[in-house]
């Protein structure tokens, strides 16, 4: 299975910058509905697209790699 690590991203973000980052501030930024931001950060396995993936490693200043993590065989 795929896990999109957004929550944990979000949290060293939000560390590094001393404040606190929501979901709307997110979707603001990315230009991702803040509905879709949710899903991908609580739905475990939850398809999203490379445009979405792309706008958060924008946002987040990382790679495919370090937000995208494959779990299991």
């Amino acid at each position: 299975m795929i896990r999109i690590r957004l929550k944990q991203l979000l949290d060293d973000k939000s560390f590094k910058e001393g404040r606190r980052i929501t979901l709307n501030e997110v979707s603001a930024q990315t230009g991702i509905a803040r509905a879709t931001i949710n899903r991908i950060a609580n739905t475990p396995g939850y398809n999203t697209t490379t445009d979405n993936v792309e706008a958060l490693c924008r946002y987040l200043d990382c790679t495919p790699c370090e937000l995208i993590e494959l779990i299991g065989n």
